[in-house]
């Protein structure tokens, strides 16, 4: 029986939120449930339309596909909502440089399913915390060529410039993953207004504590806006085997 708890907040420093969650603990077309976090960009009103609008394009065209293999259901939605996004922009000057990032997950029994545009992020929390996407931005990219140290990055003036998000270009890059998950693993889908505040150990030890899930996620986004809140945090947690003994 798969269990999962969502929450969205706007943080101590933004006037509006910009992220945009979605949650089906049911099927969704053939996908057997589905996950979404998209943290939206764009001046104005534009980045908080762009999540909305991209998540909405994401979950009407998986509802729709005839498709059975997940990679490809969410391939071709996530490139439909990139045209959406990029032909939005084109009819109306306000939206012009709107995008979003996205970090999508579906499980299947024992497996995750997971696509990601950004810097949106999924770990698995079992023994240890895991994140399973790579943050596409400049300061990761630093990290891969060996630039920069991973506690360096976590602090770089740089480290909201993203290299990739759904309806910067005409094309998108979609990165997969999947993860075979063990009985007790939780799976967390997030912004980087939770991971800017607060490090994967702490974000570990509070998964792993007690209270029922709504109060860990809910401790998790009280514990970034207490470390400053300076962006909007999203956070979703699901336990995908949770009756499993």
């Amino acid at each position: 029986m798969l269990r999962s708890y969502a929450l969205t907040d706007i943080g101590q420093k933004r006037q509006l939120n910009q992220d945009f969650i979605y949650v089906s603990e049911t099927p969704v077309g053939n996908l057997p449930n589905l996950f979404i976090v998209a943290d939206g960009m764009g001046g104005h009103k534009a980045g908080d339309y762009a999540s909305v609008l991209a998540v909405e394009t994401v979950v009407e065209d998986i509802s729709a596909s005839f498709e059975k293999n997940p990679v490809r259901i969410m391939e071709h939605a996530i490139t439909r909502a990139n045209t959406h996004l990029r032909e939005r922009a084109s009819e109306d000057f306000s939206l012009n440089g709107m995008g979003t990032t996205m970090v999508a997950a579906t499980c299947m029994g024992r497996f995750l399913q997971v696509a990601n545009v950004g810097d949106s992020r999924l770990y698995v929390v079992g023994d240890e915390i895991v994140q399973i996407t790579e943050d596409h931005s400049l300061v990761e990219e630093m990290v891969r060529m060996g630039g920069i140290g991973r506690e360096e990055a976590r602090n770089h003036p740089d480290k909201n410039i993203i290299t990739r998000a759904v309806g910067a270009k005409d094309d998108v890059e979609v990165d997969f993953f999947d993860w075979e998950l063990q009985t007790g693993d939780m799976v967390l889908l997030c912004s980087d207004g939770l991971t800017n505040m607060v490090d994967d150990e702490t974000i570990c030890q509070i998964l792993k504590g007690g209270g029922s899930l709504r109060d860990r996620v809910e401790e998790l986004v009280q514990t970034a806006n207490l470390n400053g809140g300076r962006d909007n945090i999203s956070v979703i947690v699901i336990e995908p085997l949770s009756d499993e003994v």
